[in-house]
């Protein structure tokens, strides 16, 4: 099983709409059974500026984390959906252990 994330702003957009949107529906569109987005409270990214939920910052500052547990066939499949749009979008793709008990 691999973990694959997307880390992106919440202000991007593709196709239309929100970027963390396009990614579950292009999940959805491969079969992958379930993701989720999670927003940040604060952070800080490449450039080393602060960003945090108060009234004073701008809105779509902050990051988002698109998340699918998967197998590696569907993660590469999500993962040539992505580069083939072209996209400048930074993953984190590992393998993990996930099961019910």
């Amino acid at each position: 099983m691999n973990l694959l994330a997307f880390y992106v702003s919440e202000k991007q957009h593709h196709a239309a709409m929100p970027l963390y949107e396009w990614l579950l529906e292009e999940a959805k569109a491969l079969g992958i059974h379930g993701g989720s987005v999670y927003r940040a409270i604060a952070g800080f990214g490449r450039h080393g500026r602060l960003h945090e939920e108060t009234i004073f910052e701008l809105a779509g500052e902050l990051a988002v984390k698109v998340e699918f547990i998967l197998d590696d066939a569907l993660a590469g499949q999500m993962m040539e959906r992505v580069r083939a749009q072209n996209l400048n979008v930074f993953y984190v793709r590992q393998e993990v252990q996930a099961g019910i008990v």
